[in-house]
């Protein structure tokens, strides 16, 4: 099970009345335990408990259903109970019906709620079905219980509108349910006139046998793209006019709604329904990124690149440098002046988006030191001077990269909220801009440049626009001229031997008229080639999230020296380390991140996962392309060897699936 069908199996538990001799059964039956494990536990056979009407699963749980009042002590008898360590158990939990409270007795982590509320911690229970937890998601459960009622809707509209699942009309779809997203936030953030307007409206003007239900949104969409002054003329139902006048493109273009049937309208009223306010733009996007893709929503929720992971690329990159600035500045007008005006003209670019979650980060981490800066300077209302389209993406899906923008967008409003206050908050945020900043096209045949222009240029190159305006609208530049760039992101990885036709076709664009031997290389490579080549003439520096392929063996030679040539240089990198996600089946990708910037940048920093995988800081001269501490040498293949030895055809490169590997604990266990 992942870790949405998790939430959404505890959910239905909780909303069950409570029944003590079944709870603990269902409780491990929602966490992925299979009816023959749940049958031995009920015959005793395999609960090692030592507590009378307790339940123990070895290697695991260690839980009890308690008479009224007594979960505290029930719970401190199941923490001190011998064969709770006999056992080696993870977790220990009690519950009453009413009170409910359980500790990780590896942490020390508890929780303590309403029996009702516990689903609300089910991220606080993932390891017990296998899943290496992010506490980012533990911390937020809104995000994947959202997901999952948004994939059920999905789902259920596709099964009733085949047509809408088509190539030719799931940009369509997609576009819908960002537009629902969109309402679903609007609606309990107070940006619509009154609590749950979007949600009320369809319960209360669609009929029960949702036979109007499509027209009914049809409608409030209509209305949101319409100027109030236009709205008579528009001959809008009058029930409409509660709704603003939103536009950004968002709701431009036709209004055409897939057909309800009874059961999309009540999961459509169950979405609605969530409180929307806890929305977490920065991992939201990844996990509902899945809902679209077929291919992808057997792990579902899974799909997250964590914020300390994102962190490894910004903060080296330049969010470390800003802070430093600020604590240079303390509390001088002028520094603190001048810090901001420099942040106002920073550009951030990730031409490998997705759904948005590095340029999400990036903007958040940047008001929050703005707004420290106008903290000091006495200035807590001010209004943030970082646009929105300082922060820009390529994405070759649709779908993310609508979705990028809106997690942008909600980004923006929250942070006003946080920084000013909702009523300044509100006041600024409609209309939407109708503009387009996050790119829907492939990365490795646009023109960066283009895109995210050098300084004192304009952009040339309109893409595909995300929410239906027309190509030729007037093109954007950047609000703040002037100012640093910095590129960063998580390229997509695919090794020589795993690239389809089209990927090729890319590399030999991207390498093209270069000596670049770009067969051998990961697909990824594409992306630090056009860095580079974009760094050469706007003056900016990047760094990559990569697949540790690029810095080892023949890739080196290959592609670095063509990276780096006399004027740029590696300034810092990660070392290999396992780039995991949310999910007990994934396999871990070994990663390196590699930020590159002019030559001759005085600190350098290297970044070496040693024991227990902590992380090692070494401030050094030089990182070459290896990511170690030395001069810049690339050892090339040759065709001939120097001992008169017969020729080695292939070097070390495992590639069995891992079945000829081991690991240390699987060597001692064999007495070698």
């Amino acid at each position: 099970m992942n870790a949405v069908e998790i939430e959404e199996a505890i959910s239905k538990l909780a909303e069950q009345p409570f029944d003590p001799a079944q709870f603990p059964y269902a409780f491990l039956e929602a966490f992925g335990n299979k009816a023959t494990t749940i049958s031995r536990l009920r015959s005793g056979n395999s609960n090692k408990t030592d507590i009378e009407g307790a339940v123990l699963q070895y290697n695991n749980i260690h839980m009890a259903v308690c008479p009224s009042g007594e979960v505290l002590k029930i719970l401190d008898n199941l923490k001190n109970s011998p064969a709770t360590a006999r056992q080696k158990a993870k977790f220990i939990l009690a519950t009453d019906g009413d009170d409910f409270q359980a500790e990780d007795l590896t942490s020390g982590e508890t929780v303590a709620c309403t029996y009702r509320d516990f689903p609300d911690h089910f991220g606080f229970f993932l390891p017990l079905a296998g899943i290496s937890t992010v506490k980012q998601i533990s911390d937020n459960a809104f995000d994947i219980r959202a997901t999952g009622r948004l994939n059920k809707l999905y789902v259920e509209l596709l099964k009733d509108n085949p047509e809408w699942g088509t190539e030719e009309r799931r940009p369509d779809m997609n576009h819908f349910m960002a537009r629902l997203i969109f309402c679903f936030f609007a609606e309990d953030t107070d940006i619509f006139n009154g609590s749950g307007l979007f949600t009320t409206t369809i319960d209360q003007m669609s009929a029960k046998d949702s036979s109007n239900t499509h027209k009914v949104i049809s409608e409030i969409f209509r209305a949101m793209n319409t100027k109030i002054d236009d709205r008579e003329t528009a001959q809008l139902p009058r029930w409409t006019d509660t709704f603003p006048y939103v536009n950004g493109g968002l709701f431009s273009g036709g209004t055409e709604t897939p057909h309800f049937s009874k059961i999309a309208r009540t999961y459509l009223l169950h979405v609605g329904k969530l409180d929307w306010k806890k929305i977490n733009p920065d991992i939201f996007g990844s996990m509902i990124q899945a809902v679209a893709e077929d291919d992808e929503r057997g792990a579902l929720g899974m799909h997250y690149t964590s914020v300390p992971n994102i962190l490894k690329v910004l903060n080296p990159l330049f969010l470390n440098d800003l802070h430093a600035k600020l604590e240079e500045a303390g509390d001088n007008p002028r520094m603190l002046l001048n810090l901001r005006k420099r942040m106002a003209r920073i550009r951030v670019f990730d031409p490998a988006c997705g759904s948005g979650n590095f340029l999400v980060i990036a903007y958040k981490q940047m008001r929050e030191i703005e707004v420290e800066i106008n903290r000091r300077r006495g200035e807590e209302h001010q209004h943030t001077e970082i646009p929105l389209t300082n922060f820009r993406g390529i994405e070759l899906r649709d779908f993310p990269a609508e979705i990028a923008r809106l997690a942008l967008i909600i980004a923006e409003y929250q942070c006003d909220v946080l920084y000013r206050g909702q009523k300044l908050a509100l006041l600024q945020f409609l209309p939407l801009e109708a503009q387009n900043w996050i790119t829907c096209g492939n990365a490795l045949r646009l023109d960066w440049l283009n895109i995210c222009p050098a300084t004192g240029t304009g952009v040339k190159l309109y893409s595909d626009d995300l929410f239906s305006t027309p190509l030729d609208q007037a093109q954007i530049d950047f609000e703040n001229e002037g100012g640093e760039t910095y590129i960063c992101g998580n390229p997509p990885y695919k090794g020589s031997q795993s690239q389809d036709d089209a990927q090729k076709v890319d590399l030999e664009a991207v390498f093209e008229g270069t000596s670049v031997n770009w067969k051998g290389l990961d697909y990824v490579g594409g992306w630090f080639q056009k860095a580079a080549n974009y760094c050469r003439i706007a003056s900016a520096s990047f760094a990559f999230v990569s697949t540790n392929s690029i810095c080892q063996g023949k890739a080196v030679s290959a592609l670095w020296p063509h990276v780096l040539r006399s004027d740029h240089e590696i300034n810092f990198a990660y070392t290999s380390f396992k780039w995991a996600n949310l999910a007990s089946h994934n396999a871990g990708v070994t990663v390196a991140i590699i930020g590159v910037g002019p030559r001759n940048t005085s600190k350098k920093r290297l970044f070496v996962t040693v024991a227990n995988n902590s992380i090692e800081t070494r401030d050094v001269k030089y990182i070459n392309a290896y990511l170690v501490s030395g001069p810049e040498i690339y050892i090339e293949p040759r065709n001939e060897n120097l001992s008169g030895l017969s020729l080695m055809a292939f070097g070390n490169m495992p590639i069995d699936g891992g079945f000829l590997s081991f690991n240390k604990d699987e060597i001692e266990s064999a007495g070698c």
